[in-house]
Parts: structure tokens; sequence; C-alpha cells
């Protein structure tokens, strides 16, 4: 029996909020359902983003991945893992197709093989992942990692996170040259109907944040959805790109209008189309050098985002451990296998899960909401489309801020600890790599710190994996000195 403060006695828990930990966690179940809802809204692009970017390739066969297939498996396979993996550990993390890894097989890897052999490739590293969480060596990596460096990771995740909003709505972008790289709008102004959208929509948002309004960043979200469809309706602005013409004040993903027809049947005609003809096709050799950059890219892109998301949402302990982490590690591998598959890419924890936990989700409640959400999708894909890319994108900024506050925790009077944990944080916006981040992070901290006569601190664990992210970083001349 639970006890209120002022002596009053309330209901036993229900069984649904004692297999969440929904009161346990500080949450209510009006919280989870915001928080998962939120979290779909902020993820709901990839339906559509995943079959732009794996269908932009050609396979040795001069074929390509039919874009309504992909979406369709694309939402399928983030509703199941999403779901298994609120019922299996109780955290409210999202999967999806991880974008890095979808970006190097369309644009590396398909072409010197086919799709199918590409995802058998995805399917291979999956099951690698697997038995590395499942053996325990995975959460060995995990905890020899210092707090120090964890914590940097949530904070470059918070950048890179941020920075992937700015991108998506376009305030800022690549400006085609070298010096600078990337500028401010449009010609070095803001002056798109969307990208100002994007901005009223974020300072909307922080408003509520800051007048402690429940639902802030799902609020937000509906009145910039709300404004952008009136604003399409009434200039008709329509899409950025169409037919290979660019309009600069079109919109980017997605054009805020109101579909013709609601419901869609999904073509799941990719599920099982894999092969492990790869490596007779390409060679052994060059095949299993894929597979250790996928499984490299897979391994410390989905650490990083747990700690991040685990510390964000106050479920982190000292150590940065969370709550079943063993079984999320477990779970996290089968989100490739399942991607391989079904020919979704790569299945792996989201980072824009924090907009969720922004909104309060703290249990795997929300994930069931997710991950149902995307199910749903598959058979009202048009609606997915409602929501502009550059209103969603102002979510992600407003998490990164959040992620951002917990540097507080790190003392940056040790410039052996400043230095590493600065690469780790700047590295990962800039190469637009989670991984990237990580390995510079782990390879200078085991540098600065033995030559400075700390190397007895150092976990063992901790070189082994700095020397295969010095192997990873230079993947391309040893695949050439190998071959």
């Amino acid at each position: 029996m639970t006890v209120q403060p002022s002596g009053t006695e309330t209901r036993p828990a229900s069984r649904l909020d004692r297999f969440f930990e929904i009161s346990a966690r500080g949450s209510t179940v009006g919280a989870e359902i915001r928080g998962g809802l939120v979290t779909f809204v902020a993820m709901a692009y990839i339906v559509i983003l995943n079959p732009i970017i794996l269908s932009s390739g050609t396979d040795v066969e001069g074929g390509t991945l039919p874009f309504g297939q992909v979406a369709a498996v694309t939402a399928l396979t983030a509703g199941v893992m999403t779901i298994l993996f609120g019922l299996v550990t109780r955290l409210p993390f999202a999967f999806a197709a991880g974008l890095g890894i979808n970006s190097y097989l369309a644009v590396s890897v398909v072409g010197d093989v086919t799709w199918p052999e590409a995802m058998g490739l995805v399917l291979v590293n999956g099951l690698l992942i697997v038995l590395l969480a499942a053996t325990g060596l995975r959460k060995l990596v995990f905890d020899a990692v210092p707090l120090q460096l964890k914590t940097a990771i949530t904070v470059g995740i918070g950048l890179f996170i941020a920075f992937i909003g700015l991108v998506d709505a376009r305030f800022v972008t690549a400006t085609g040259t070298g010096s600078p790289p990337v500028g401010l709008g449009t010609g070095g102004s803001v002056a798109t109907v969307p990208t100002l959208l994007f901005v009223v929509t974020l300072l909307l948002t922080a408003v509520l944040l800051v007048r402690k309004v429940r639902g802030a960043i799902l609020i937000g979200l509906a009145a910039g959805t709300v404004l952008a469809i009136l604003v399409e309706a009434i200039w008709d602005l329509g899409p950025r790109v169409e037919d290979e013409a660019i309009d600069p004040q079109g919109w980017g993903l997605t054009v805020p209008e109101l579909p013709s027809s609601l419901v869609s049947i999904p073509d799941l005609g990719l599920v099982g189309q894999v092969s492990l003809g790869s490596f007779e096709r390409i060679g052994a050799l060059a095949a299993t050098m894929l597979v250790f950059t996928l499984l490299f890219t897979n391994f410390f892109d989905a650490m990083g985002t747990f700690t991040g998301l685990s510390r964000e949402a106050g479920l982190a302990d000292s150590r940065g451990d969370f709550p079943r982490l063993k079984s999320a590690l477990v779970v996290e591998g089968l989100g490739a296998v399942a991607g391989g598959a079904t020919s979704s890419s790569s299945n792996t924890v989201f980072i824009e899960s924090g907009a969720g936990i922004g909104e309060g989700a703290r249990t795997g409640l929300a994930n069931i909401v997710t991950g149902g959400l995307f199910l749903l999708a598959m058979f009202f894909t048009p609606i997915t489309t409602i929501v502009p890319t550059e209103v969603a994108s102002a979510s992600l900024v407003i998490v990164g801020a959040l992620m951002m506050a917990q540097i507080r925790h790190i003392d940056m009077n040790d410039f052996g600890v400043l230095l590493p944990v600065f690469l780790t944080i700047i590295v990962m916006p800039l190469t637009y790599s989670i991984a990237n981040g990580i390995g510079a992070g782990f390879i200078s901290w085991v540098v600065v710190q033995s030559l400075s006569g700390r190397a007895r601190a150092i976990s063992p664990l901790l070189w082994v994996v700095a020397a295969g992210f010095v192997v990873y970083f230079a993947r391309g001349p040893v695949e050439t000195l190998l071959g």
C-alpha cells in the first residue's frame, strides 16, 4: 500500500504501473503517452527519409529499392523493435533505421554488391553484436569507459541532435566553399518561410518550457504544424526539390498539407530478401572489412546514444549504467538483425527519443505508444507527411539544449580530461557521426593519460577498443594494404 505525504492511503499500483515501474520513476501514464507521441512525431520523418536514402543507390544489377516498399518495411521494423525494446527493458528508447549506416550502405556498399547481399552483411553484423552482448563483452566495454567520457558522449549527442535540427530546418546550410563550410540560412540569411516557422516553433516551445507547461514540446509541434498547414494553403510553397529543380523557398522532406487519402496498403515484399552472396562476389576479406565497419558504427553509436538518453532521463547511476543494460544491448543487436531481414537497414536506438524524454517519458510504456504508431504508419503513410521537417526540427534543438546541460558534471580543470572530452563533444556534430566522436575521445584519452603517467588507471579493454578505433579510422588504407 502506498501512502501520500498527507498520510492518506491510495490504491495499490496497477499491473501496468508495476510492470513498467511508472510511479517508481516519478512518471504517469499520461506523461508516458505524451512522451511516446512526441518521440514518434520527432522520428516519423524516417519513414520518408530512409526510402529516399536507400533508393538513391544502384546495385551491381542496376536495380533500386521501390520507395513504397522501403517505407513500409521501415515503419514495420521500427514499430516491432521499439515495442520489443520497451517490453524487455522498460526503457523509453525508440528504434528505427540508423541514419549513419543506411547512408554508408547506399553510398559505399551497394554498387559493389546487390541490395539483398548488403542486407546480408547487416544481418551478420547484427548477429555479432548480439553475441558480444549475450556473452557480456559489450557491457564490459561499456563499463571500461570513464564516467567523464560517458558524460561527454551525452553532451556531444546533444550538440549532434541540435545540429541535425538546425541543418534539417535549413537554419544552417552548406556553403559549397572551403571556408566557411557552413553558413546561416540561404545566402547568409534566414529568409525562407519554412525556416522562419522553425524559429517560431523553437521559441514558442522554449517559452512553454520556461513557463513549465505540461506537454510543451508536443504543443509546440502541434502549433507549428497547424501554422505550417495554413501557410502552405495560402502561399502554396510546395517542395524544395521537385523533378531535379530546386526552389529555396520550398519545404524540405514533407509539404504540410492534408493528404487526399489517409489509408494505404503496405507492400512488405522486401521482407526476407537477404543473401550472403557478397562473400563470394567481392571476396571474404572485402566483405569482412565491410562487416567490421558496420559493427564499429553500430556498436558505438548505440552505446553513445544509450548513455546520453539514460542520463537525460535520470535513469543512469553514478557509473553511467542504467536498468537492464545487458538486455538493452542484446535487443539493440537484434535491431540490426531485424533491419537486415526486412531490407530496412540496421535498426538502432534513436537519439530523437530524447524528445519524448524531454516531454516526460521515463518507461517502456512510451515505447509501446511510439511503436504502435509506427505500425499504424504502415497503413497511414500519408499522415506522416503532414508534419514538416522544419517544425519537427525545433524539438531536436530543444532536446540538444537540455542534454548540453550535462556538461556541468565534468571537471574541466584537468587538461588530461578536458582534451578527450572536448574532442568527443566536437567531433560528433562536425563529422555527423556519434561513433567518430567516441573514437576520437577514446584514442586521445588513452594516449594523453598513458603518456602522463596514468597508464595503470586505464582499463585494458579501453586500450583494445582504442586500438580498434585506430584501425577503424584508417580502414581505407588498411583495406588497400590487405587487398
